[in-house]
């Protein structure tokens, strides 16, 4: 089995620092050494019958479960939680095992000029 994912779709309400905070969770994935990677993205789009009003994606990659509930029940994360939900006019949460059929190919460094 592989990384377990945490995906969060998310519609923030009118008037919310969206910019403030996605700043606050880049940092909070930085400094828990619990999470893996974090991504993020907004949606430059699709149909609007699609994404159901959805404007934002986040996904946190753990190595493990353990992980994830450590990450979880961590007081920064639990403050930063409040303050997130309190922004948010619609959301979806996943908590899934990633199962990886097409790795990503590793980068090889170009070659310096000649």
């Amino acid at each position: 089995m592989g990384d377990l994912k945490h995906l969060v779709l998310a519609k923030f309400k009118e008037g919310v620092a969206v910019e403030d905070i996605i700043k606050e969770m880049e940092k909070l994935a930085t400094d828990m050494e619990t999470v893996k990677d974090f991504e993020w993205g907004q949606d430059s789009g699709s149909e609007a019958a699609l994404r159901q009003d959805y404007t934002h994606v986040f996904v946190l990659t753990f190595k493990s479960a353990e992980d994830f509930a450590a990450f979880s029940a961590h007081p920064t994360h639990l403050e930063f939680a409040a303050n997130f939900v309190a922004g948010i006019e619609y959301i979806v949460v996943l908590d899934f095992p990633s199962v990886l059929i097409k790795p990503t190919a590793p980068t090889t460094a170009a070659s310096p000029p000649a």
